[in-house]
């Protein structure tokens, strides 16, 4: 991909009557270009490009690391153990699946799952810097280290990162556990644990949430 497809025009620069027609031609663009992308060496082991899944209208937006076997399969993000887990996480704190968008930092699937490595996460980056301003989300969240460490620049692990509001380019943006860090402590949902920390986050992400639709709260305001 030779550039973000939303910098053919400046998408917030155009009349409201021609916005969602602009936005939704440049979506479908970026979407194209993704599945038949070759910009890396990802793209000559994958079944399946996922680019992203639900409501691209709003405000909430999750970012993972990359597709597993069961999304290089499907073509959809997050269907595996951890994906069904994610949805458990926010169903009980009372947000919709779909009702959110949800997509990772690599489209493809890197071979055994493993992480992606920085020139995979470059090539990717302008789907993702394209998805991300065609959203225009006033809430991201960043499951595990890599998209924490990609989106904010910084070395610091998710141990750290995680239960923290941070402003990046307006938004807020909060860093969690990836759900299949979560799968590797069964029991653990007594206090201080990873399920239980986590658990602790969805509800600051739901709470801004519903301050972002209510209209109490501006996009990148920290509490």
């Amino acid at each position: 991909m030779s550039k973000d497809p939303t910098q053919d025009k400046i998408l917030w620069d155009v009349p409201a009557e021609k916005r969602d027609a602009l936005r939704l031609s440049l979506w479908n663009t970026c979407a194209e270009r993704a599945s038949s992308c070759t910009s890396c060496a990802l793209s000559a082991t994958r079944h399946s490009v996922v680019f992203g899944e639900g409501d691209n209208r709003s405000r909430l937006m999750f970012v993972g690391e990359g597709p597993g076997a069961d999304e290089d399969e499907t073509g959809r993000p997050f269907v595996g153990r951890a994906g069904q887990l994610l949805t458990q996480i926010l169903s009980a704190a009372g947000i919709e699946r779909e009702k959110v968008y949800i997509t990772n930092v690599v489209k493809c699937r890197p071979p055994n799952n493993r992480t992606p490595q920085p020139e995979e996460s470059s090539a990717c980056d302008a789907y993702l810097q394209a998805q991300i301003q065609l959203i225009n989300p006033a809430i991201l969240v960043l499951l595990g280290s890599t998209p924490a460490k990609w989106i904010l620049k910084t070395t610091e692990g998710i141990t750290r990162l995680r239960g923290r509001w941070f402003d990046w380019r307006g938004i807020s943006v909060m860093p969690m556990f990836h759900p299949s860090y979560l799968l590797r402590y069964p029991d653990g949902k007594k206090t201080g644990s990873p399920k239980h920390l986590s658990w602790l986050d969805i509800q600051e992400v739901k709470k801004k949430w519903d301050e972002v639709r209510s209209g109490t709260t501006k996009r990148g305001e920290d509490e």
